[in-house]
């Protein structure tokens, strides 16, 4: 493993992925003058910055000033891209809700006190028993078989991932258990401290959506950098043909990069894209 300032770049960078918590943003959810001036370089010297993230859409007001031309986000661990100029979701990945139901009752089984949350395309709906946090103004609070009912198969609003959480369980313990017990039907993550898991639909992840925006303006995996510090950002740490974890990274994200950098609150990927412009 090598660090930020001697692991090999690309011979040409044309696009910058980057998560946001525990990575781009500061423990504190903020972005330092340092790390905006230096994404303010980047597309100023042509590189394309996607911001690529575990949060929803409408959780993405912390960075949506400083992205520039392009405008286009990944949200949702893959499960959607945003324009976050114009406020919409260009396209989604769902997880159908019929395999969502099935996940959830085997969890249930595997994990007797799981509690559950839906994200959809349109907001975040919980269950009495999950953690309350970043409650959504409008949430419904009902179990997760009742917010995940449709009259009618295909009516309902798209979901982009089901959360699932454990009050005992150990984080890793809890998504190792989750993989063995469901993973031939969904995707499962996680990108928090404690035991929060985060589904989506089979083959979604960070990796796979940006793999797709890439091909479609013909940019390579070779021609990537990509940054991140926990489990959901490993398929993508592995496919970019640059990739660096953070100093405050997992385990798991410093085994798939191919190189460290500083903390988040270090700058960490500030410091990266430095070293890329200065080789321009």
């Amino acid at each position: 493993m090598t660090s930020a300032s001697d692991s090999p770049l690309p011979a040409v960078t044309r696009l910058i992925a980057t998560d946001l918590d525990g990575t781009l943003l500061r423990d504190d959810k903020t972005l330092s003058d340092r790390t905006i001036a230096a994404l303010a370089a980047a597309e100023a010297a042509g590189i394309e910055v996607f911001f690529v993230t575990g949060r929803p859409a409408r959780w993405m007001d912390v960075v949506s000033a400083h992205v520039q031309g392009h405008g286009m986000a990944i949200c949702a661990n893959g499960a959607a891209v945003a324009d976050l100029h114009e406020g919409r979701l260009v396209e989604v990945f769902p997880l159908d809700r019929a395999v969502a139901l099935d996940v959830v009752a085997a969890l249930r089984e595997a994990a007797p006190g799981v509690s559950f949350a839906v994200e959809l395309a349109t907001g975040i709906h919980y269950e009495p028993a999950y953690p309350p946090f970043h409650m959504d103004p409008g949430a419904t609070v009902a179990v997760a078989e009742k917010l995940l009912y449709e009259e009618t198969p295909g009516s309902g609003t798209p979901v982009l991932k089901v959360l699932a959480h454990h009050h005992e369980m150990a984080p890793d313990a809890f998504l190792v258990l989750a993989r063995e017990t469901a993973g031939d039907r969904a995707s499962f993550t996680r990108s928090s401290p404690t035991a929060l898991l985060e589904i989506s639909g089979p083959g979604v992840s960070k990796a796979a959506t940006l793999a797709a925006c890439c091909a479609e303006r013909g940019i390579a995996a070779e021609e990537v950098v990509a940054f991140g510090d926990m489990p959901n950002d490993v398929e993508m740490l592995s496919w970019a043909g640059a990739s660096f974890a953070m100093g405050n990274a997992h385990p798991a994200a410093v085994a798939a990069a191919s190189g460290v950098t500083l903390t988040n609150d270090e700058d960490g990927v500030a410091v990266v894209i430095e070293r890329i412009l200065a080789t321009r």
